[in-house]
């Protein structure tokens, strides 16, 4: 069975049909890259599943319940937790009172204070600092702790390197990487696309609100991920890598 499946889904913006009929299924352990051009719907979707934005229609499943009218917190609970763009820390708390605001609303597992600070060195000597004061790569770093804190059976990251110096960059995907070893399952939005397939086992691209391309991330080239990133070939027209 599927950790996650979605069907149907339909979201709007006011009038604006953000997100159109989308349906996918990911497994436990499975690494997505979700690509796609600024405002493809990738945002979007990401906030629909995490419980931040209702859909206009169509079902959210999690490990086989319908998940689609619970409130973010409840899915939060249930083990789905969203990094969102822009990183939305509480500027005003440090480091460790951001992380420990996390476990109030999380299931009980491996992910502890200690354990962040193992995957992330840089929050280690920050851990006291307030987060309106840390660099990009820290809050970053600060804000996929929190989302750790909460133990999440799926982790949603949406533009983990936007802003961010290629040396910072280098350093989060460093701790990515020690994370998905551990068996993670994650969709990642990212701009730079080399970086999303040096993790990804997994290639979905979106299309004005639709998704083009679902395919293992071994089985396509970057001109295929390229051409239906821009729209070079409509929906349904790239073979598909998943029943």
């Amino acid at each position: 069975m599927s950790l996650l499946a979605v069907d149907q889904l339909d979201v709007r913006h006011g009038l604006l049909q953000a997100v159109r009929e989308v349906s996918f299924a990911i497994g436990k352990g499975e690494i997505v890259a979700l690509v796609g051009a600024n405002g493809a719907g990738k945002s979007t979707l990401l906030r629909a599943i995490a419980g931040a934005h209702a859909p206009a229609s169509g079902a959210i499943m999690f490990d086989g319940t319908d998940v689609t009218a619970l409130r973010a917190h409840r899915r939060v609970a249930q083990g789905i937790a969203l990094v969102p763009e822009g990183r939305r820390l509480f500027g005003g708390m440090t480091v460790q009172e951001n992380l420990q605001v996390a476990m109030r609303v999380g299931r009980r597992g491996y992910w502890t204070l200690d354990a962040v600070m193992e995957l992330f060195p840089m929050l280690r000597a920050r851990r006291d600092a307030l987060t309106g004061n840390l660099s990009g790569g820290e809050r970053q770093a600060a804000a996929i702790g929190r989302a750790l804190m909460t133990n999440p059976r799926l982790i949603l990251l949406d533009e983990v390197s936007l802003g961010l110096a290629p040396v910072v960059i280098e350093q989060l995907y460093r701790s990515l990487r020690s994370l998905l070893a551990g068996g993670a399952t994650l969709v990642l939005v990212e701009q730079e696309l080399s970086r999303a397939l040096s993790v990804a086992t997994r290639v979905m691209c979106m299309l004005e609100g639709r998704i083009v391309l679902d395919c293992p991330a071994a089985a396509v080239t970057r001109d295929q991920i390229v051409d239906a990133y821009f729209g070079l070939h409509r929906a349904g027209t790239i073979a598909r890598g998943r029943a």
